[in-house]
């Protein structure tokens, strides 16, 4: 700018169009661009907030003819640094960087031609850098025709920085597939972008300057007009709030949130909406699928654990209702209930249902009608439960008239359901392996959705999982009910009752498994009027275990047959250990206790191999009041040891003591101490009342309080008193059983009866046959057993005297008369007499086969101070 578009004035006329141009420029300028009145300061209003020029900041620069500088605003030297004293008077062009349109002559041309300039301007810094700004420079004159140039400069990167954003605002308001809406402070439309139109169905140009409650339905308008309310007046925004659309045919999200200014000045409000009906359906959906696999999954833990078909039918109906249906019945074949075998496909078509299981929403007389647990289901030949039966495939009712077809013409059941409502049935057979075991029925009625295809395949997956459950019970239940049957037939199958000994007894097969436990007991009547008591478990479960203890109970038989004391006895049982076992490869592990009880002494010598201890149960003389105690035994280690050392214990047993003998599953419990078990055993004992309590009802008693579920166990026969054997009772049902088996054995011990026993005394002396001759022979008189008489005075002559001849001690005889006449003779040599074959001409050696020809069983058993030689006698039919 160094010529002039006019002859230059001189210096005073310059001057006076200087200060001219300087007062147009000020008055022309922004009010933010004029420096401040230094007479207002402190007592002018308070400070406008920030606006947009005070984002850009706007230099106002004031140029003469001649291209001095006379006005540099203050916002200039912010800009560049320079103050208004260094710059004014100076010529734009000292602030050029070099090479830049010298003198600005482009500048002064395009002024010339057009009357304004605008382009990019760079110059210097105070610090010496180079700042490109965006000018506009306009050519003016003062009233008196004298030219000057007013410029306007903006940093170029501010304005590049403010344009970006607001093409950036105008292209998202223009392609944004969101709608957006803006209100003014009165909540009047001020412009809607086109997505906002084509979702609303409405112009632009018809919604300006109108309120919603204008534009929208009613059913919404004034909801958003609220919140439009008080989003302007709280500056709270409201963020996805879920509204139908305007037709009610999808759904829409609708955010709120107040316009301001850089300055907070509030502009109206802005809106966004999105159409979320395709995202409501697919959340529907998602909903739908969560809810189907949560019924799956519930329907699996809700039968996982089961193994009962009764409860599993239950289980199944009652998971359905509500949740799926109103009404929902499980019908299943006999066989299944049974755990039998199936029926064929020619079976089936002519076989009835039970039903199992029912659920409803509510139970009334019709509904009782429809759904009975236990009551027989019987159907046409041509109708839809049959088709389904024999098809296997499900079928889905939707009318009146195909319910009517479900079962036979004038069912009871189907007249009840359509008194309820029912207007959507489903029937699917439960279907396992092939093989239909039953059907499942659910049924939806009133104002709920009829069954779609979704809902028929969600039940078909029901019912293709509870039928694995069903079979699975079914299988369970035949497989247990052969284990419990091997177990029951290798238990005593009759428990005798002999002479001066009462029995009661429990066996209670585990709940859990189908596999045969080892637990036994045994009551074997001893030849010599003695009485053994058995009880032993086999550590482990399982047919091994079962056949275990079945070969176990055969050598405890055979051993007891031989007369041997319960501590020798267990001994030969330990050595026989490699042949007992389980298998070639494992070692027997098992725990017995073996008791002979004596009526004639009332004495009991028991030994023990690693099992509990038994209970002692008796009455006090005085007090009338009974108490258990444990009978400590010495203790001995379980069969199958090696070196194991067994040793017995005898106990003196006042008359009506109850020997109690059990298994650890009647005390033992998961996370508990044995002994409390043991305690509380020994607490429901002493509550026994009565002078001669029932073994029976003690038997249940205990069983009641100590078995697990604490239910009464299965009712047992009669056939356990005095005098008469009893058949081995059913074992209680799962239900009621433990998590392990029980066997349990009371026996009250008493004397002989009266009048039924007799025995004498004899010195060592020849005398002494014939003293007992006579006594025997006048004791059998008296007891009516007069054909007796020879042979039992036969074989005590020989006894006796072979006794007398041999033995130093007293000579002891007793007989005793019970189902057998039992004749004893005691002696005090320890060792048992040898059998040999006598010449002809030997006056001795036929005492022994003179005894066994004549006695039907005959014995010899070790005393602490001798033996007994013991032979048994058949009584008469008369007696």
């Amino acid at each position: 700018m160094s010529g002039s578009a006019e002859q230059a004035p001189g210096p005073t006329a310059e001057a006076a169009a200087a200060r001219r141009a300087v007062g147009a420029a000020r008055a022309a300028a922004p009010r933010s661009a004029q420096p401040p009145d230094p007479a207002a300061r402190g007592a002018g209003p308070p400070p406008l907030p920030e606006s947009l020029l005070d984002v850009l900041r706007v230099g106002i620069v004031m140029i003469d003819a001649h291209g001095r500088i006379v006005l540099w605003s203050p916002t200039t030297t912010e800009i560049l640094g320079w103050p208004d004293s260094l710059v004014i008077g100076r010529h734009l062009s000292d602030f050029f960087p070099e090479g830049h349109d010298p003198g600005g002559v482009a500048i002064y041309r395009a002024l010339l031609r057009r009357g304004f300039w605008r382009g990019i301007l760079p110059l210097r810094h105070m610090e010496g850098v180079t700042v490109e700004l965006e000018g506009r420079a306009t050519l003016l004159r003062d009233p008196d025709r004298t030219p000057f140039i007013l410029a306007n400069l903006v940093e170029t990167s501010r304005i590049r920085a403010i344009e970006q954003d607001l093409a950036a605002l105008d292209s998202l308001f223009a392609t944004s597939p969101l709608g957006i809406a803006l209100f003014d402070t009165d909540l009047r439309y001020l412009r809607i972008n086109d997505a906002l139109s084509r979702l609303s169905g409405v112009h632009p140009d018809d919604v300006a300057g109108k309120t919603v409650l204008d534009v929208l339905p009613d059913h919404m308008a004034r909801e958003i007009y609220e919140i439009q309310r008080q989003v302007l007046r709280t500056g709270r925004s409201v963020i996805d709030l879920v509204m139908p659309s305007p037709d009610r045919t999808g759904a829409r999200s609708l955010s709120f949130g107040r316009l301001t200014d850089r300055g907070g000045r509030t502009l109206g409000v802005g809106c966004t909406v999105i159409d979320i009906t395709e995202r409501r359906e697919a959340l529907e959906k998602i909903e739908h699928a969560r809810q189907r696999l949560s019924l799956l999954d519930d329907v699996g833990l809700a039968l996982a654990d089961l193994l009962d078909v009764r409860r599993i039918s239950e289980v199944l109906a009652q998971v359905l209702v509500p949740r799926f249906a109103d009404y929902s019945g499980v019908m299943l074949l006999d066989e299944v209930i049974s755990g039998g075998e199936l029926p064929s496909r020619q079976r089936l078509a002519a076989t009835t249902l039970r039903q199992t299981g029912v659920a409803a929403k509510q139970f009334t007389p019709a509904v009782e009608r429809m759904l009975r647990s236990g009551q027989d289901v019987e159907f046409g030949t041509e109708s839809i439960f049959r088709r389904v039966l024999l098809s296997g495939f499900p079928y889905l009712v939707g009318s009146e008239r195909e319910l009517r077809e479900t079962t036979y013409r004038d069912d009871p059941k189907v007249q009840a359901a359509i008194e309820l409502g029912i207007h959507s049935l489903m029937v699917l057979p439960l279907r396992a392996r092939g093989t239909v075991l039953g059907l499942l029925v659910i049924s939806r009625s009133g104002r709920r959705a009829p069954f779609n295809g979704e809902d028929l395949a969600l039940a078909g997956e029901v019912a293709a999982r509870a039928s694995v459950s069903l079979d699975n019970a079914r299988l369970y239940a035949r497989e247990r009910e052969s284990a419990v049957m091997l177990q029951r037939s290798l238990l005593p199958q009759r428990v005798p009752a002999p002479p001066g000994v009462q029995v009661g007894y429990r066996y209670v097969p585990a709940a859990t498994g189908a596999e045969a436990g080892g637990d036994w007991f045994d009551v074997i009547p001893l030849g010599d009027g003695r009485v053994a008591f058995v009880i032993g478990d086999v550590i482990g479960h399982g047919l091994n275990a079962a056949a275990t203890m079945g070969r176990l109970r055969t050598a405890v038989r055979t051993l007891a047959g031989m007369g041997l004391p319960p501590a020798a006895l267990l001994r030969h049982l330990n050595e026989l250990g490699d042949d007992l076992a389980p298998a070639p490869d494992e070692l027997l592990m098992a725990t017995c206790i073996y008791a002979i009880y004596d009526p004639a002494e009332r004495s009991c010598v028991l030994a023990n191999a690693g099992h509990l201890p038994p209970l002692l149960l008796t009455r006090g003389p005085h007090t009338g009041l009974w108490r258990a105690r444990a009978v400590h035994l010495p203790e001995g280690m379980p069969l199958g040891l090696e070196d194991a050392r067994f040793e017995e214990r005898r106990i003196d047993v006042p008359d009506g003591a109850i020997l109690v003998l059990y298994t650890d599953g009647l005390i033992e419990r998961r996370g508990a101490d044995i002994t409390d078990g043991l305690e509380q055993m020994r607490t429901v004992l002493g509550r026994t009342t009565g002078d001669v309590p029932p073994l029976e009802e003690l038997c249940d008693r205990v069983l009641s309080a100590l078995a697990p579920g604490g239910g009464d166990p299965a009712p047992q026969p009669a056939g356990t008193t005095r005098g008469r054997a009893a058949a081995m009772p059913a074992p209680a049902p799962p239900e009621q059983g433990a998590e392990d088996d029980i066997a349990l054995l009371a026996a009250r011990l008493g004397g002989l009866p009266g009048q039924t026993s007799a025995s004498w005394s004899f010195p060592a002396r020849n005398a002494s046959a014939y003293r007992a001759r006579s006594l025997v022979r006048r004791t059998l008189r008296d007891w009516g057993l007069e054909q007796l008489t020879e042979p039992a005075v036969l074989v005590v002559s020989e006894l006796v005297t072979n006794a007398v001849r041999h033995a130093r001690g007293p000579v002891g005889v007793r007989l005793v008369r019970g189902a057998r006449l039992l004749v004893e003779v005691s002696d005090s040599l320890p060792d048992p007499p040898q059998a040999r074959d006598a010449a002809p001409d030997d006056e001795g050696g036929r005492g022994l086969a003179l005894v066994a020809r004549t006695a039907q069983r005959w014995g010899t058993r070790r005393e602490p101070h001798g033996k007994t030689i013991w032979l048994e006698l058949p009584l008469p039919p008369a007696a």
